[in-house]
């Protein structure tokens, strides 16, 4: 039995997430409840949990998002708190007032916290009245063509087109001149309503040559916040992150500083509690500019724990709980450097399409610090409903280099057969010059940048 208050979870996630968070409770004595589609009935998450019930076909409207269902297998199983995972519904304040009017623990922030945060221009706003270096943008989300066109008269070109909520690079655009304007802020309105059923975009000044760097908060109930360093998450492609680090290859220990001190008072300005992300976008001059807050655990997370050697899934629920944090800033001391790679179930050589499939051989890389936070296992079946991640592969070497010679061994372990991966690309890119040297930046393609033109 849990010496928490939280007595059992149910899991409202499916994969690797789900699997991790399972984990995490059991090693704190809390009963876990896993929910599952159809398709993923055979799923370990399922097998691993101490109870399980099917919460609709594949499809995530049907099931992963299927609100009514999974408060209503909450209730059943008499679960006391749920666990949103990342993606699916984790930022959605509906959910998490639902919960809450259920008598059930959402862990993570409340319905206000999440409110105010889930629209990145009003995030952006709140962060600058707190003081808060904000990118300069359109104040909220644009009305029509004429207040980009008037934006971009007084900033200039190229100018960064962003959904107001969501996030996983939907939504987004770069404009480079008036005549690509309207044609990007309509398509990106039209990915934005499709992704998140929000049409509303708004305006940045794009910065060329900046990186994508977000620092990791845990604020308990007592008001008692600890900021555990920062990820540099600048390798992507078309938004989406491929590879994350700990601590970042570019930053000097007073922008370091700085940066975390920016994140906690970013926190505090919202009233934030449990684990959160504050992101920011660095400049080629090192100056940084909050980006937005994500209220919910993020996929990178394992590269933190790391380097610092915090549990933050088990920190979630020991903040759920009403408990303080049972460390304070002087106890976080980062150590070494921490490295993942994004495995995904896709076919580079074919514009990484989705590849679902049945996997037929398994063989998960090992090694003195080697992480794999995966669901797979010979014979399991990848449906194509869901988002293409299968596995993470997350290593800690005592430098960067150490790091990286362990990541390229680590992914020439790494086996799978039966679905094609990016697994090979993953190898290629982190074994390259540039990003050996750390030069790759959110703008870089890194397809060219690495293979040539080949692709």
């Amino acid at each position: 039995m849990s010496d928490l208050s939280i007595q059992k979870v149910v899991v409202a996630n499916r994969g690797e997430i789900a699997l991790r968070i399972i984990r995490a409770a059991k090693e704190l004595g809390i009963k876990c409840v896993a929910l599952y589609s159809e398709p993923d009935r055979d799923s370990l998450p399922v097998i691993m949990a101490d109870e399980a019930y099917c919460i609709g076909p594949g499809p995530s409207i049907q099931s992963y998002l299927n609100i009514a269902n999974i408060i209503s297998a909450a209730l059943v199983s008499g679960a006391d708190a749920i666990h949103p995972g990342y993606g699916f519904l984790a930022e959605n304040p509906y959910f998490a007032e639902i919960c809450s009017s259920h008598g059930i623990k959402f862990i993570g922030p409340g319905y206000d916290v999440m409110s105010s945060i889930g629209s990145k221009a009003t995030a952006k706003q709140l962060m600058a009245e707190h003081g808060l270096d904000v990118i300069p943008g359109t104040p909220g989300i644009i009305n029509d063509v004429g207040e980009a066109e008037a934006f971009a008269a007084e900033y200039g070109f190229p100018v960064m087109i962003k959904a107001a909520a969501g996030g996983g690079g939907k939504g987004m655009r770069i404009a480079y001149d008036g005549d690509e304007l309207a044609g990007c802020v309509k398509f990106a309105q039209a990915e934005a309503e499709a992704a998140f059923g929000v049409p509303g975009v708004y305006l940045e000044r794009y910065f060329a040559g900046a990186r994508h760097v977000e620092v990791q908060v845990l604020v308990d109930e007592q008001g008692c916040a600890v900021q555990l360093g920062e990820r540099d998450c600048s390798v992507q492609r078309g938004h989406q992150k491929l590879i994350e680090e700990s601590p970042s290859p570019v930053l000097d220990e007073s922008i370091r500083q700085a940066m975390g001190n920016a994140a906690l008072l970013g926190a505090e300005a919202v009233g934030y509690t449990n684990a959160g992300t504050v992101e920011f976008l660095v400049d080629a001059e090192g100056r940084f500019y909050f980006l937005e807050m994500n209220a919910r655990i993020q996929v990178e997370h394992p590269v933190t724990e790391l380097v610092t050697g915090i549990d933050i899934v088990k920190a979630q629920f020991i903040v759920a709980s009403g408990e303080p944090l049972p460390f304070s800033q002087g106890n976080v001391n980062a150590k070494g450097h921490a490295i993942e790679c994004r495995i995904c179930a896709e076919d580079p050589e074919r514009n990484f399409m989705p590849t679902p499939g049945q996997v037929s051989k398994l063989i998960l890389p090992g090694g003195p610090w080697v992480r794999v936070d995966t669901a797979l296992y010979p014979g399991c079946y990848v449906p194509p409903y869901y988002d293409s991640l299968i596995a993470k592969v997350v290593v800690w070497g005592s430098s960067r280099n150490e790091a990286i010679l362990r990541m390229a061994r680590a992914l020439d372990e790494f086996t799978i057969e039966g679905i094609s991966t990016n697994l090979e690309f993953q190898r290629r890119l982190v074994t390259s010059s540039a990003f050996r040297q750390g030069t790759i930046y959110c703008d870089n393609d890194v397809l060219t940048l690495i293979f040539g033109d080949v692709h």
